[in-house]
């Protein structure tokens, strides 16, 4: 028994950082997406921001599909549960995604209807950017749930305040991601409306989550006596206000850095107050989907550790290697 719990744990884990690499990377050409309009004033901005995330953002998504992946095979019943609960919510993403990426084609070759492109680009990345945090918040919080682990919510039962507040939160972090990534790609006129949009998402961030850490204090009050809370806010607050000297000091590349250090915070907070759930019960703590009831066989969980030993450095090495290969300020002229 005791064998089996340390692999639920340890998957726990790896699914935590799978989703977590995900909302880093992913989430700054999210940024880009959704502040495309606000930063970018002529065609000439529009595509040097576009050509940024251009080499990147598809490879990023590998690490959604993983963390979706390993789910399923390590926790099925979590995996059933908010899939087909969160049916309407999952397929609004996965449209949201579809046509943000069919957009950065599409306006690559139809200059006549760029600017319809830019609109859809911008919507898919907000609102798969907005979304992505709903349903943490979710997932967090609790939604009601059978005894066969079955969801008995509707649609409107995922827009509660505090999942909201989750999906806000999330939001302003990755508007974070996208501008302080911006600040690092580009340059001039460009980069200094970068900076402005990083000093006011700053202040942004701070507030959300400041009212963020304020909320799961007093919704799960438990969580005050657990060390791992205090080290999120502190490391999350730290990382925050170190982007004020940075752009003090118009360093273009420490900002995207403190501000991917601030967002690990947000998710600290998150396996702090989630351990060791998977999906909880807000109508009976008893029902909730935890890492012990949900979880696939023994065996199943050592072999796919074994898969992870081999496959996660080199998920990691083709990621440090991709973005290495692609450093520097980015060009209008650039072509992918």
């Amino acid at each position: 028994m005791e064998n089996i719990q340390n692999f639920q744990v340890l998957w726990f884990i790896l699914i935590l950082i799978l989703f977590a690499g995900y909302s880093l990377l992913d989430g700054f050409d999210l940024g880009i997406g959704t502040l495309l309009h606000l930063i970018g004033k002529t065609k000439e901005e529009k595509d040097i921001l576009i050509n940024s995330i251009g080499p990147v953002w598809d490879g990023n998504e590998v690490w959604l599909i993983t963390g979706g992946g390993a789910l399923f095979a390590a926790f099925p019943h979590a995996y059933a549960t908010a899939f087909s609960g969160f049916y309407l919510a999952m397929m609004l993403v996965l449209f949201a995604l579809i046509f943000r990426a069919v957009s950065i084609e599409f306006r690559a070759q139809d200059e006549a209807g760029a600017a319809i492109w830019e609109k859809s680009f911008f919507a898919g990345s907000a609102l798969a950017a907005l979304l992505f945090g709903v349903a943490l918040g979710n997932v967090v919080y609790g939604v009601p749930l059978d005894n066969k682990m079955e969801f008995t919510g509707n649609f409107f039962t995922l827009l509660r305040p505090v999942p909201l507040l989750f999906g806000i939160t999330g939001f302003a972090a990755i508007l974070l991601q996208g501008a302080s990534y911006a600040v690092m790609k580009t340059e001039g006129a460009l980069q200094e409306r970068s900076f402005r949009a990083v000093g006011i998402l700053m202040w942004i961030n701070l507030i959300t989550s400041i009212v963020y850490f304020l909320t799961i204090a007093f919704t799960f009050q438990d969580i005050t006596s657990n060390w791992l809370f205090y080290l999120a806010v502190l490391w999350t607050v730290l990382w925050l206000s170190a982007i004020f000297f940075s752009i003090k000091h118009k360093n273009d590349s420490c900002p995207f850095w403190e501000s991917s250090f601030a967002l690990i915070g947000l998710w600290l907070a998150v396996a702090a107050v989630h351990f060791p759930n998977m999906i909880k019960a807000s109508n009976d703590q008893a029902l909730s989907i935890t890492i012990y009831n949900s979880s696939t066989g023994l065996q199943t969980l050592k072999l796919m550790s074994v898969i992870a030993l081999i496959g996660m450095p080199i998920v990691i090495a083709y990621t440090i290697f991709v973005y290495r290969i692609f450093k520097g300020k980015a060009k209008a002229s650039d072509h992918y």
